[in-house]
């Protein structure tokens, strides 16, 4: 979640007007948004670390303008929130005198009321107006619920005129609470311990609701339900207190780093040179590293020893670099050089313009050897990090070009294997048969891809001379045979490597011979205007229409042809 959604979501939540509805959401939010700026702030710990063990500077972020930011709007919320509480209290204060005043009257109609319909009738309107009333003060919930409950028991046991319907309730609620029991038994083996804390409140409740059950069922249910409860309670009581020892844990190992990292500072005097640097740092980002795998301790002795450990870090780094000086300048300025480099080839080496690709990670790996080292810190994982980009590309390409190998070779199998069944095919009587396998012939060996380059032309040659024997034995006559045939050619194209520039080459032989036929069709017509109206101009006028006719009929036979032709 982007940290100003926090504040967006905030601020929505605290627009509904009901600020009791919304406030288990608010709560929540303001954890989680805590949470946040704890992680972002260890996170900030982390990188300010790393920076300083590279000799880097880094700007270390102020959450305070977000934290600000976001308890303006809870503040307010809680104001407006504290006046709706204090007017339910209010509210829950006159209901719990409305309620003591009913549990009275009850209680007076069960002492003195003599007469059982009516005491029955009082009982009605008294839990008629029990109902209405609202919600009272928590802290006395349980026991004006209690007491009221109590009351009810003792009213129907003495209600015997109404015995059927008290067994009735009885039963009904012995099992409502039994199944009230069942809820308590699915909720311990849930794992979250808010959604567990928020379903036993509820749970509880309705426990609390659930009327009577009969004195004989009501002690070992009460003790089934009490035994869930505080099993509950103690998986609560246990997270919690696994959770503080954890803290404290956290807080002690942190404690041991303190004095470890004291120790390396205290020695500063006795490093007189870069070994013993770089000794000490080994030492020390060892720790850093196993700071960060610690998790937090309490929150305030948590602050408190990461500023003293970030501060006895600021103290060894800065002394350290004063120490490396320009030696430092000259490593951090090839490191620099060699990771663009780095970059360079990581950006490249997915791509799979293998030609280009492959010179320019030559050229950077030329690159490379003329920079220099960047020193012992730097120089082992800068080149880890270039060598691994280009084995990857590299080992990439040499896999690309084995399968493409292999695919050729086993097309060329398969499509010797054609040829060799259509050589060994006998031609059927039937000649739509037969037209239908050598079409299936041409389809299988057009399917089964392309051949090493060396293959392809002795490959199509052989195809296509098994495949013209065979059309070449159909009997065919007049446009079946045209068709057909042109068909067969059709199919004998497609499966030559040249497939493309014979299309090509077909479509315009087809166009010009159209473009012949229009032209002598023009000629015809031309000539017909010459023709007197005699009876042996008739016979030629005749024999030129024909004529005509023929080239019409051809031109419709060459067009179908073209469109014959794929992507035509």
């Amino acid at each position: 979640m982007e940290k100003n959604t926090f504040i967006e979501e905030l601020e929505k939540l605290t627009q509904n007007e009901d600020v009791l509805m919304v406030s288990r959401e608010v709560n929540e939010l303001k954890g989680r948004f805590e949470d946040y700026v704890l992680e972002e702030e260890r996170k900030n710990q982390v990188a300010l670390l790393d920076a300083q063990a590279e000799g880097k500077e880094y700007d270390s972020i102020d959450f305070k303008p977000l934290k600000d930011a976001f308890f303006e709007i809870y503040s307010v919320y809680k104001t407006k929130k504290k006046a709706v509480v204090d007017a339910k209290n209010a509210t829950e204060t006159v209901n719990l005198k409305e309620k003591q005043a009913l549990i009275a009257q009850l209680k007076a109609v069960i002492e003195t009321e003599e007469n059982i319909g009516a005491a029955y009738g009082a009982y009605k309107e008294i839990h008629e107006k029990w109902k209405t009333v609202g919600d009272i003060p928590r802290e006395k919930r349980d026991q004006i619920q209690q007491d009221y409950s109590r009351l009810l028991e003792v009213f129907f046991y003495n209600m015997k005129i109404y015995r059927e319907l008290k067994d009735h309730d009885l039963k009904r609620n012995y099992q409502l609470k039994l199944e009230v029991i069942a809820q308590l038994e699915q909720l311990k083996n849930k794992q979250s311990i808010r959604e567990i804390e928020t379903s036993l409140k509820t749970i509880q409740n309705e426990w609390e609701e659930v009327g009577p059950v009969a004195n004989e069922e009501w002690e070992k249910l009460k003790d089934n339900y009490w035994a869930s409860v505080r099993e509950i309670y103690e998986k609560i009581n246990s997270f919690y207190d696994e959770r503080r020892t954890t803290l404290l844990d956290n807080l002690e190992k942190k404690k041991a780093h303190l004095i470890t990292t004291k120790a390396i500072i205290d020695a500063i005097s006795s490093y007189d040179s870069v070994k013993t640097w770089e000794d000490a740092t080994k030492n020390l980002l060892a720790i850093q590293e196993n700071w960060k795998t610690i998790g937090f301790g309490p929150r305030k002795e948590n602050e408190e020893v990461w500023q003293e450990f970030r501060a006895m870090c600021d103290d060894f780094f800065a002394q350290k670099k004063a120490f490396f000086g320009t030696i430092q300048e000259k490593f951090t300025k090839i490191g620099d050089q060699k990771q663009a480099l780095v970059d360079q080839a990581i950006a490249i080496k997915d791509t799979t313009d293998w030609k280009a690709t492959g010179e320019k990670l030559v050229a950077l790996q030329k690159q490379w050897k003329t920079i220099g080292h960047a020193g012992q810190k730097l120089e082992q994982k800068l080149w880890s990090d270039f060598r691994g980009a280009c084995d990857t590309f590299f080992n990439a390409r040499q896999k690309h070009f084995e399968e493409q190998d292999k695919q050729l070779e086993v097309n060329l199998l398969a499509k010797q294997a054609i040829i060799q069944a259509i050589e060994s095919y006998v031609v059927p009587e039937d000649k739509k048969q037969a037209i239908a396998d050598l079409k299936e012939f041409s389809s299988s060996f057009n399917a089964a891809g392309r051949v090493p380059l060396k293959e392809k032309d002795t490959n199509y040659l052989a195809f296509k001379k098994a495949i013209d024997a065979h059309y070449s034995k159909l009997k065919l006559e007049g446009q079946e045979k045209d068709k057909v045939m042109f068909q067969a050619r059709i199919e004998n194209i497609s499966s030559s490597p040249e497939a493309t520039k014979l299309f090509a080459k077909e479509k315009a032989d087809i166009r010009q011979q159209i473009e012949q036929l229009k032209g002598d069709i023009l000629q015809y017509e031309n000539n017909l205007g010459f023709f007197a109206k005699s009876k042996g101009a008739d016979a030629l006028r005749k024999d030129v229409e024909g004529k005509i006719n023929h080239s019409k009929n051809k031109i419709d036979s060459l067009i179908r042809k073209l469109k014959m032709i794929p992507n035509e």
